[in-house]
């Protein structure tokens, strides 16, 4: 793409995570330096910031979760931690020359279409309003806490708080805790804070798939000999998306035979029968769902966690919460000093508290209310032109790296914002017809999925899956390696 195509044209965009970096890097790149990236913290990361739980880490080895374009040969281990992805994130920034196009602790409260225009009118926690030819949304899906409403919640004693707000303040040394939810964030915690408290409540309302990660350190021969040979970081790569693309995700389809199911389910069994003792605890942290249904989770230490004599799995259901801990519907109290929501995040959607109006005045997250959240290829929704959304409905992926989406993303709103020119056009708005196809094509994928086995998980809503993609990420590149102008209206 040319530098000249795309001069005159100022675009906003939410959000200093992957997306938001990826995309300001790849406009940087082409020469284009008019645009801004609004960030409602005091830095950038975005969930890399603001999760700094102990143990926080990323569930995907950090050779993949990176740019490709920046590959780092000096990764401390095959799965890092929280504050590595965060300088890594740092670096990016500071290389391509991010920072001055950054407004730190300025929130979009406001963003809507003005058809006389053709712009974007933006509204700011700063007060401050301003127009852009395009506005990209890069604010991500793991970035709200699920604060789930417990009755007398408010009644508890001690301090509580959730593990995406993690209250550094709190000393949990020889303290009983109490952690509701037993997923992602929470096993990579718990191996971490077990050992210090006297007691620890594990309270889970369903069993998880895990697998071993078989982390270790990086040798130093390894970071050099990576350095010097750029193709061995290229190596690394590959082999982990192709253990994604080609050896994980055939369980996310229904149609898996039995047996090749069963073989990996048995990797998870097996893995509890060597670490946990106690024959009921076993029965209890057996999943009930097929594996690939909810998001498989990777860690080398939270079955020994589990098997500590201070710690114990609760599934009875919790009845309320009460001044000196948890009562589950048996009445049974269970004491606590300290109290961990690990409740997850509201993942489903999307843009919010962020308002999204686009032509005739609509809200695209009342839109949403309605059919569910979905767009053309995650990227575009009709009726709100030249609108961006970066890893927006079903481009989450259950067995790859979401960073692959977030390029092709960038490089797909790059090549839209190019067809402009090409058109001498003020603005694009993707056909209703073709997003109409699209959405249901890939609903109807969806009926093959493992995902549309349970009713409950946060790659869904009740009605339907608005998380996950329903290809490979090879699909999804090909698919978005270029815009097609006939999918668009132009104006």
């Amino acid at each position: 793409m040319s530098v000249k195509s795309i001069a005159n044209r100022r675009i906003a965009i939410v959000g200093t995570g992957f997306s938001g970096l990826c995309l300001g890097i790849q406009l940087k790149k082409i020469g284009h330096d008019s645009f801004v990236i609004f960030e409602r913290g005091a830095g950038i990361g975005g969930t890399w910031r603001e999760n700094t739980y102990p143990g926080a880490e990323c569930d995907i080895p950090s050779a993949l979760y990176s740019f490709s374009f920046e590959r780092n040969p000096r990764w401390s281990h095959k799965w890092s931690e929280q504050p590595e992805i965060l300088v890594y994130l740092e670096h990016c920034a500071k290389k391509y020359g991010l920072y001055p196009h950054i407004r730190f602790n300025e929130e979009v409260l406001d963003a809507r279409f003005e058809e006389e225009t053709g712009k974007w009118r933006i509204e700011t926690s700063a007060g401050t309003v301003e127009h852009f030819d395009a506005f990209v949304s890069a604010v991500g899906q793991l970035h709200r806490p699920d604060l789930r409403s417990f009755e007398g919640s408010e009644s508890f004693s001690g301090p509580s708080f959730h593990s995406a707000q993690w209250d550094h303040s709190v000393s949990l040394e020889g303290k009983k805790v109490a952690c509701i939810g037993n997923g992602a964030s929470a096993v990579q915690f718990i191996p971490q804070i077990a050992p210090k408290v006297e007691r620890l409540a594990v309270f889970q309302r369903s069993a998880n798939w895990i697998v071993p990660k078989n982390d270790r350190e990086y040798w130093e021969i390894e970071k050099k000999l990576g350095a010097i040979f750029p193709l061995l970081t290229r190596l690394r790569r590959f082999q982990i998306w192709f253990r994604g693309d080609v050896l994980l995700y055939p369980l996310m389809n229904t149609a898996l035979s039995p047996k090749m199911r069963k073989k990996s389910e048995q990797m998870t069994l097996d893995y509890i029968n060597e670490k946990i003792r106690d024959p009921e605890l076993r029965k209890i942290l057996v999943p009930d769902y097929p594996i690939g249904a909810k998001r498989i989770l990777f860690s080398d230490d939270i079955y020994d966690a589990y098997d500590r004599d201070n710690v114990h799995v609760v599934t009875i259901p919790i009845r309320r919460i009460v001044a000196k801990g948890v009562e589950t519907a048996d009445g049974t109290v269970h004491e606590a000093d300290a109290l961990i929501y690990a409740t997850g995040f509201k993942t489903t959607s999307f843009l919010t508290p962020m308002r999204v109006a686009g032509r005739g005045g609509g809200v695209l997250n009342d839109v949403w209310d309605k059919t569910g959240a979905e767009a053309y290829l995650g990227i575009t929704h009709t009726g709100f032109p030249n609108f961006f959304m970066m890893y927006g409905p079903n481009t989450n992926l259950g067995h790859n790296s979401i960073v692959i989406m977030i390029e092709c993303q960038a490089r797909y709103i790059l090549s839209c914002l190019d067809a402009l020119e090409a058109r001498k056009a003020q603005w694009l708005d993707v056909k209703g017809e073709i997003q109409a196809r699209h959405n249901a094509w890939l609903q109807d994928r969806m009926k093959a999925k493992i995902w549309t086995e349970v009713a409950n998980s946060w790659y869904r809503t009740k009605d339907k899956v608005t998380n996950n993609w329903v290809g490979r990420t090879t699909e999804y590149r090909r698919m978005t390696r270029t815009v097609n102008p006939e999918d668009y209206e132009f104006l």
